[in-house]
């Protein structure tokens, strides 16, 4: 039609389940078009909302432990512009009991690689892809939260995360003199894969508001930390 506006694209880091393929989904049924990827798979629900999309929904293969996977990423997309970029990453190591003493390192490196260092390097790799309007959002947790941490547990996660928030601050400051916004997300305590299966939350719960957040800040210079109901979580 003539007159109307342009579709808004998102760029997902790691939507092939959970969170990030609930946000695709989300973005998709609120008229956006949806670039995801996944780590290599050939069938994931991300290839099944695709196949179903009309072409609204394109998919790239990306492991983000995997520099060169990271700069061949950059490399396919320049050019393009993405109103979002959202990068989805989270583990956990195997014993969530376990103090930071007790990790194995090897356990320990895994995690802080892939919450807090991948990232960021998707993040510095991909951030000019975003428009001085655009929003760069990463997806952190409430336990990143060092004011609100009080009960401890979960200390290999809740660093991992603290370190995300932390580098991503640096990022922002180094940026400061931009005028695209930067979420720090905290969907709450949801079940997946990740979260558990005594979590509070469905994704139902958490992904709607997630994106109701970052639709909310676009135009909002500078980084927040905020919680899927558009709460700030203090650093």
């Amino acid at each position: 039609m003539a007159g109307s506006s342009p579709t808004k694209m998102v760029l997902i880091i790691g939507a092939s389940r959970g969170l990030g393929y609930a946000m695709a989904e989300e973005y998709l049924e609120r008229g956006w078009n949806v670039a995801g990827t996944v780590r290599g798979e050939s069938s994931t629900r991300l290839h099944e909302l695709a196949a179903r999309s009309g072409g609204r929904v394109e998919i790239e293969s990306l492991d983000i432990n995997f520099p060169d996977q990271i700069a061949a990423l950059r490399t396919r997309l320049a050019g393009r512009a993405f109103d979002v970029l959202f990068v989805n990453s989270g583990t956990t190591n195997n014993n969530q009991h376990n103090t930071v003493a007790e990790v194995s390192t090897d356990e320990f490196i895994r995690v802080m690689v892939t919450n807090a260092l991948s990232p960021m390097r998707v993040v510095e790799a991909l951030q000019d892809l975003v428009p001085s309007t655009g929003t760069i959002g990463v997806m952190s947790s409430g336990q990143g939260s060092v004011a609100n941490n009080t009960r401890g547990m979960r200390e290999v996660y809740r660093g991992s995360k603290a370190a995300l928030n932390t580098f991503m601050r640096s990022f922002a400051a180094r940026h400061s003199d931009s005028s695209r916004a930067m979420v720090l997300m905290a969907p709450g305590w949801v079940r997946t894969e990740l979260g558990g299966s005594d979590a509070p939350l469905t994704i139902e719960d958490s992904v709607p508001g997630i994106v109701d957040v970052l639709t909310d800040v676009q135009g909002k210079p500078g980084l927040q930390y905020l919680d899927y109901l558009g709460r700030t979580v203090p650093w």
